[in-house]
């Protein structure tokens, strides 16, 4: 967690705290970081002049009255960013969906009144019930290698039934309803290949790390012709070389 996030934690934390004292234990638990980091920064958030009352052993107070200014959103703006939290509570897994709930939370917690009761009635919705190829492992697997540049292994089943190994450099996920796919750079094929998630099995993550290595990036695979769409569904992974 960057330490500006953790800063905005620590003071959503003490605003909801019925008690009112909150604990540098309490929050190093919370956060998952030690009790000197709490301190630390909580000494910086009172220098800067945040309200906050106390001392270590004892606990701190967030002085009534204090709040983080104001969001300006639109209301145009507020409709997009519920109708994206709620897709992807819907249809993410559900690390990324409790992370959308989280993100709607804390704007919630920090916009004008006008724009929370907006917000709150938005009749965008993204219903859960909806079809989905089902995918036989943790989404959140996948996207943790994506966010690291870790390659990963899987046993992959074309359209006509052929299994083969893949070792691949996973650069990006997409969901074209109701399949994901992935894009990669294949170790097999020596080139970018297209995956969807529903024909993976055996799936792993290794410890092997991948760079931007020329030709073999995110930006080189969208730079080609239409690298994936809609009409193309039908034959991705289907490879027959």
């Amino acid at each position: 967690m960057r330490r500006a996030d953790r800063l905005f934690e620590i003071i959503q934390f003490m605003r909801r705290n019925a008690s009112g004292t909150t604990r540098a234990r309490d929050l190093s638990e919370a956060l998952e970081v030690s009790e000197r980091t709490i301190y630390r920064d909580i000494r910086d958030l009172m220098a800067s002049g945040v309200p906050i009352e106390g001392e270590a052993g004892v606990g701190y107070v967030l002085r009534a009255g204090f709040d983080l200014p104001p969001l300006m959103f639109k209301e145009q703006e507020i409709e997009a960013l519920v109708l994206g939290a709620r897709i992807v509570e819907s249809w993410g897994d559900r690390e990324l969906a409790k992370a959308a709930t989280d993100v709607i939370a804390k704007v919630e917690a920090v916009i004008p009144d006008r724009l929370r009761d907006h917000m709150a009635n938005t009749a965008l919705l993204a219903p859960s019930q909806h079809f989905m190829e089902p995918v036989t492992f943790d989404l959140a697997e996948m996207r943790h290698a994506v966010r690291h540049r870790l390659k990963v292994h899987f046993r992959y089943t074309d359209v006509v039934g052929k299994a083969s190994e893949r070792t691949v450099r996973p650069l990006s996920l997409a969901y074209f309803g109701p399949i994901w796919l992935l894009a990669a750079w294949c170790e097999l094929r020596t080139d970018f290949r297209t995956f969807r998630l529903d024909r993976i099995e055996d799936f792993s993550v290794s410890a092997d790390r991948f760079g931007n290595e020329p030709g073999k990036t995110l930006h080189d695979f969208l730079r080609r012709k239409q690298p994936w769409t809609r009409s193309s569904l039908a034959t991705i992974g289907d490879e027959s070389e």
